[in-house]
């Protein structure tokens, strides 16, 4: 079975930056998409940011210009580089692969943006 394992998360101040990273126990990223979500409280989960297997990307309307998907695939790690962030990116934020159907996901890490 698949495990992801996020890290990186912390408390920031506004207009800071974090990058969070997401390990899986096996060589997929590079042949499977996989996305960054986030769940803040008492809101829906959302998409953060989606990288397919052949390297295109995809972002969530209120992170586009400030966050980065990226992966090395020799490392099994997808990262998601966050700059000038903002109070309502506070959340729990959860990367996620979809393999045959199935959907895998970490624990989370939590990201909290505050003065």
């Amino acid at each position: 079975q698949v495990q992801l394992v996020e890290s990186g998360g912390g408390l920031v101040q506004p207009g800071g930056s974090l990058r969070l990273s997401c390990t899986a126990s096996e060589t997929i990223f590079s042949r499977y998409a996989m996305g960054w979500y986030r769940q803040a409280p008492g809101k829906q989960r959302e998409l953060v940011a989606a990288l397919t297997s052949g390297g295109n990307t995809n972002y969530g309307d209120s992170v586009k210009g400030r966050f980065t998907i990226s992966r090395d695939n020799a490392k099994n790690t997808v990262y998601l580089q966050m700059t000038s962030l903002k109070p309502e990116d506070t959340a729990v934020y959860y990367c996620n692969v979809k393999i045959l159907g199935i959907n895998y996901w970490g624990q989370g890490t939590q990201v909290t943006v505050s003065s």
